[in-house]
């Protein structure tokens, strides 16, 4: 899949369904998005096609309905958003995004010992 495909939002939306719940229906998209937007069907169906065009989802279409598989991670979103709000936002600062994020939000002892682990495990990669 090239590197440079990019979700949007509304595509974003239906992927986090995905995530979530596995291989998807049009219809069990669409029964998730109506609980919080209003969404037509039709729409719903019309995205999640442009979703396998650009190689987002895949598509089983050996049964008469069709499901579709999320292709694009999780993880590969987290880092594209990432990427820009780092290179936008922060200016190429990744310390200053970590500073503010922990500056402005509650964050629990067991989050910041999960981070101060990650960061002596990085350290120690960075030393071999």
């Amino acid at each position: 899949m090239p590197t440079e495909i990019k979700p949007t939002e509304s595509e974003l939306e239906i992927l986090q369904i995905m995530w979530n719940k596995g291989q998807c229906t049009v219809r069990d998209v669409h029964e998730e998005l109506e609980k919080t937007k209003d969404a037509g069907y039709t729409t719903t169906l019309k995205l999640m096609q442009i979703m396998f065009e650009k190689g987002l989802v895949s598509r089983d279409s050996s049964e008469k309905t069709h499901k579709y598989t999320a292709l694009f991670t999780r993880e590969k979103a987290q880092k594209t958003a990432l990427d820009k709000i780092i290179a936008t936002v922060f200016k190429g600062s990744a310390s200053d995004l970590v500073i503010q994020a922990l500056g402005q939000h509650q964050t629990s002892k067991e989050e910041i010992d999960a981070i101060k682990q990650y960061l002596e495990q990085f350290e120690q990669r960075k030393t071999k």
